[in-house]
């Protein structure tokens, strides 16, 4: 099992992109991965193969079920030789994938949404979590106790088109105008800006960045996209393209048993999962991870019958909501946003 966190990792796929874009050439042999195999009844690979996973962000809390499949062998088991790489942006990752240079990939649903509309190739392949990890975050010392108390307060966005539709809907939910809010972009240093006073509330991710705030010992208060008028939603999602989906089916099967073993463990029994986390990345600090994974484990399962799955219903709704924000030109349907040939299936 080859893991890699590092930058340097990333800059060999980032220099493989940098050719691909020079040559406009390249199969699937090119990318580091054997030919397509068919797979045994188990998910398992006939030989050893080598695929890469370019993660969302650096490696958290909602990654212990990838990293404790790595731990219990289950990629080994399927002949997964699984390098994990940290992205340096989200648009890394989007482009790796897109681009062929790297196997599987991690984002937000609306990240998935838009490569679609944008004309890319991309389609889910497993649901890390059932709910939208986004919203806004204040501290309880600022008194915010409903999203109309923003209007006339400083609140920070990373400059990612999506944070202003997230901002707009939980304020005109809560009965809010969103124009009288004075927005500044901060870039990801949400936490940051926050705890320093330089905003009263931010765009971010709630499990991870409103945790890390409580952590710090500075009490927050949430309001969650998905309880103030946002659509309930696949908050991130593994990817690949659909064109390499079909041209290696037996990689993915390989790829989706291991991880929902691994997740299927992490729901089971979050601590050993956060041991095994810890284990492959010491630079975590133990109870900031310990808290998020507190936050994300009803998340990876949420209401779905079984972890991983996509509802044709909430894939729906965010198409509306991306449409109705102009984030994207058009809806799109379930089927063109996911898979789910590669999950168990009910008996």
């Amino acid at each position: 099992m080859t893991l890699a966190s590092s930058r340097p990792a990333l800059l060999a796929l980032l220099c493989l992109l940098a050719a691909f874009a020079l040559t406009a050439c390249g199969g699937a042999d090119e990318r580091g991965t054997s030919p397509p195999a068919t797979p045994t009844a188990t998910g398992a690979l006939p030989t050893k193969t080598t695929a890469t996973l370019v993660l969302d962000f650096v490696p958290n809390a909602v990654h212990a079920g990838i990293y404790r499949a790595v731990a219990a062998g289950y990629y080994e088991d399927n002949n997964l030789d699984l390098e994990i790489v940290e992205p340096t942006s989200t648009a890394d990752t989007l482009k790796l994938i897109d681009a062929g240079k790297a196997d599987f990939g991690i984002a937000d649903g609306i990240d998935i949404a838009g490569q679609i509309d944008d004309g890319a190739d991309a389609q889910g392949i497993l649901a890390l979590v059932q709910r939208p990890l986004g919203g806004l975050i204040a501290l309880k010392s600022s008194n915010i106790t409903d999203p109309r108390q923003l209007e006339g307060r400083k609140v920070g966005v990373t400059g990612v088109p999506s944070d202003t539709a997230v901002l707009e809907t939980i304020m005109q939910d809560a009965g809010a105008d969103p124009s009288k809010a004075d927005v500044v972009t901060i870039g990801f240093n949400g936490v940051l800006n926050l705890e320093s006073g330089k905003v009263d509330a931010f765009t971010g991710y709630w499990p991870a960045d409103g945790v890390q705030v409580e952590v710090d010992g500075k009490p927050a208060t949430i309001f969650a996209l998905d309880e103030y008028g946002g659509p309930s939603y696949p908050g991130l999602v593994v990817f690949s393209t659909t064109e390499r989906i079909k041209a290696d089916a037996p990689l993915m099967q390989a790829f989706v048993d291991a991880t929902v073993r691994g997740y299927t463990d992490t729901i089971a029994d979050p601590g050993r999962s956060l041991d095994d986390l810890l284990a492959e990345n010491p630079a975590l600090k133990r109870d900031i991870a310990e808290a998020q994974l507190d936050a994300y484990g009803p998340l990876f399962q949420g209401e779905a019958g079984a972890f991983g799955g996509f509802s044709a219903q909430d894939v729906e709704a965010l198409s509306a909501f991306l449409v109705g924000n102009e984030l994207i030109g058009r809806p799109v349907t379930p089927a063109r946003f996911a898979t789910s040939e590669f999950l168990p299936q009910d008996e």
